[in-house]
């Protein structure tokens, strides 16, 4: 009587769990059969529809630089030196800073010796621009073949640097670059590359480059450090893409356009250009005013609904 008792306790079990189970399918199924009659389409052709943002491809520039840094130098600088074959300074006329015209007296020299009285000899700029060195003082001796100072040209700076011997195919004359400096955060200053040393240095297998940084910039100075963006390689009119954007499909490289007339999905096979940081140019497969997905874009496939819920450009 007990094995019986406990034969109809089991069986109740069972039948409460398949009955639970069964109920489970058939809220499933009328889920899907209302939400097929809610679209006026059969359960088989109810469709996932995915969340997607959009790019709308239009025309662009994209440039390939290369990254060095540099030290900023004055264009010119002349030396200063003294007429007479030894003297004391008797008398500076200069400052750094200060600027003078060519023939200027910025400094006497008297060559008096004992026993002898002789008239200060002037020391003259050889030419126009600002005293960037002048380091003696009153009563220095100095000499016919001694540098007292500088003179600088301060209007125009030039930007000296080296190149790696692997990148010299990407250097030629004219290029235009873009200068950042610490002491101006987010500011950009042009600069262009006017001339190239005609051989490497064997030692450090470099090549040597000079940049002038025009229209020039007062508030640029002599001895800052520039970061150099020199562009080697610019493609105009051309579509730019983020670089994630492009996924693989039968080892084809794809975008996904968005049909808005179907608010579906056509996967487009492209062929890529170049990649500078995180923008991907693409050559063919692609065209103006296409809606491009740039995110959701992994789980779609050809055909596919989508919900645009942003579109970027």
């Amino acid at each position: 009587m007990k094995k019986i008792t406990k034969l109809f306790a089991a069986g109740m079990i069972l039948t409460a769990g398949l009955s639970i189970v069964f109920t489970g399918c058939g809220n499933k199924e009328a889920k899907a059969k209302a939400k097929a009659a809610k679209t006026g389409k059969t359960e088989e052709q109810v469709e996932t529809t995915f969340a997607v943002v959009a790019y709308k491809a239009v025309p662009k520039t994209l440039d390939n630089y290369l990254d060095f840094g540099g030290n900023v130098e004055t264009a010119s600088s002349v030396d200063i030196y003294p007429d007479v074959q030894a003297g004391k300074l008797s008398k500076i006329n200069v400052k750094v800073g200060d600027k003078v015209k060519k023939d200027q007296v910025v400094a006497l020299v008297d060559a008096s010796k004992a026993g002898m009285d002789y008239q200060s000899s002037p020391i003259k700029a050889p030419v126009d621009g600002t005293i960037t060195s002048f380091p003696f003082t009153l009563g220095t001796t100095v000499y016919a073949s001694m540098s007292v100072g500088k003179i600088s040209s301060t209007g125009t700076l030039e930007i000296k640097t080296n190149v790696a011997e692997r990148f010299i195919s990407r250097i030629q004359k004219n290029q235009r670059a873009s200068l950042t400096f610490d002491a101006y955060p987010g500011e950009v200053f042009p600069a262009k590359l006017v001339e190239i040393d005609p051989i490497l240095d064997t030692n450090t297998r470099t090549l040597g480059i000079k940049l002038l940084q025009t229209p020039s910039d007062s508030r640029l100075r002599a001895g800052m450090y520039a970061r150099i963006k020199l562009i080697t390689d610019s493609k105009r009119n051309t579509i730019v893409l983020p670089a994630n954007v492009i996924v693989t499909r039968n080892e084809q490289d794809v975008v996904y356009i968005v049909d808005t007339m179907t608010n579906t999905v056509k996967a487009s096979p492209v062929k890529k250009g170049i990649k500078v940081d995180d923008k991907q140019e693409v050559e063919m497969g692609i065209a103006p005013g296409d809606l491009v997905v740039i995110k959701g874009q992994a789980l779609l496939s050809d055909g596919a609904k989508v919900n645009v819920v942003s579109i970027e450009e």
